[in-house]
């Protein structure tokens, strides 16, 4: 008697009917054990739990080999490669031209901490609606592990020199600044990367994430901070963190005398369960005074720093219309003579 053939079940879908397949890249060329290919699969599995549409998703990055990773994750996004350290720029008129596009922009240590400085203070003062993600190893890896602006001071490379300049913490220049969500964490912490980018998902401002993402040919060795086993043997985290999205149910299920929950602007709450006590992340103040305390006892401080949902977005405070300004017709964006008439005059 011939065997019933079985039929494949069809693949699992999330909340708008698609695959994780549908949000994955193509296969990476970087180096095995690269941290920053942990950091693209954490990108894949929470756009797929959101369920955000790939096609609405603009990737954006500039040059080093964290420049590659957008590569990595959703085929279907858009995608621009820009020049070093100038994402920024065309991160801010890729969102003011479209602001339904959901801005991902992947830049490295050396790409956002050296060259593009200047581009990364501007942008997060403007509190432009976008996820800016910093793949933090310490060293320039494309060009053979030369120590990057980021680099603790005390660091040794693997041919023994050692770094005696202090670091640019990215963490607290953002908060700063005007970041309305700052974190870090670490690509070997599944858990805590994976919540952070959900709710960073969800905010609606600039968010920047530093994720420390050991470089394994460079800066994996003894005397490196930024390696697997420094961090795992440092990483002090500020909370214990959990997201619930807006279209699951939101129930209470903890201690309210020892979590914070930031509700986030689509509804969504990320729950903040206190490691330490004293820690609110709504406070600036406290934000900056403990970054820089974690800098003097040598701690790698990881969670999320900083949060504010009330600040208005760079969009809302230029009034940008909301259609795509490819869309417009000339009626609207062409002012008649009339109007060059008026501005004449006032410049008489």
């Amino acid at each position: 008697m011939a065997a019933t053939p079985t039929s494949t079940p069809p693949p699992k879908t999330n909340r708008i009917g698609l695959a994780v397949m549908d949000y994955r890249g193509g296969k990476t060329t970087l180096c095995a054990g690269c941290g920053h290919n942990a950091i693209s699969e954490r990108i894949i599995d929470a756009m797929y739990e959101m369920g955000v549409k790939p096609e609405r998703v603009a990737k954006l990055s500039g040059i080093g080999c964290s420049s590659k990773t957008p590569a990595y994750f959703m085929n279907r996004a858009h995608s621009f490669n820009a020049v070093h350290g100038r994402m920024p720029s065309v991160a801010t008129g890729a969102v003011l031209a479209n602001r339904n596009l959901l801005g991902v922009g992947v830049s490295g240590d050396g790409d956002t901490a050296s060259i593009g400085m200047g581009q990364f203070v501007h942008l997060m003062r403007r509190n432009l609606p976008m996820i800016y993600i910093i793949e933090d190893n310490g060293v320039y890896g494309l060009t053979k592990g030369q120590f990057s602006a980021t680099a603790d001071l005390g660091s040794k490379l693997k041919t023994g020199v050692i770094n005696d300049l202090p670091p640019v913490d990215t963490c607290a220049m953002a908060v700063t600044l005007g970041a309305t969500l700052v974190a870090r964490s670490f690509s070997g912490d599944k858990r805590q990367l994976h919540a952070i980018l959900k709710a960073a998902i969800a905010h609606k401002g600039t968010v920047m994430l530093d994720v420390i993402s050991p470089c394994v040919t460079f800066n994996d060795h003894e005397g490196s901070t930024k390696s697997y086993k420094y961090m795992k043997d440092h990483e002090e985290p500020l909370q214990d963190i959990s997201f619930v999205p807006a279209f699951e149910d939101i129930s209470v299920d903890y201690d309210p005398g020892t979590t914070i929950e930031v509700s986030m602007h689509d509804g969504s709450k990320l729950r903040l369960s206190k490691i330490e006590e004293d820690y609110d992340p709504t406070d600036r103040i406290k934000a900056i005074t403990r970054l820089h305390e974690a800098h003097e006892k040598g701690e790698v401080l990881t969670g999320v720093f900083y949060v504010n949902t009330k600040t208005p977005t760079f969009l809302e405070l230029l009034n940008m219309t909301d259609e795509p300004l490819a869309t417009l017709p000339e009626a609207v964006v062409r002012p008649g003579r009339e109007v060059l008439e008026q501005v004449m005059e006032e410049l008489r």
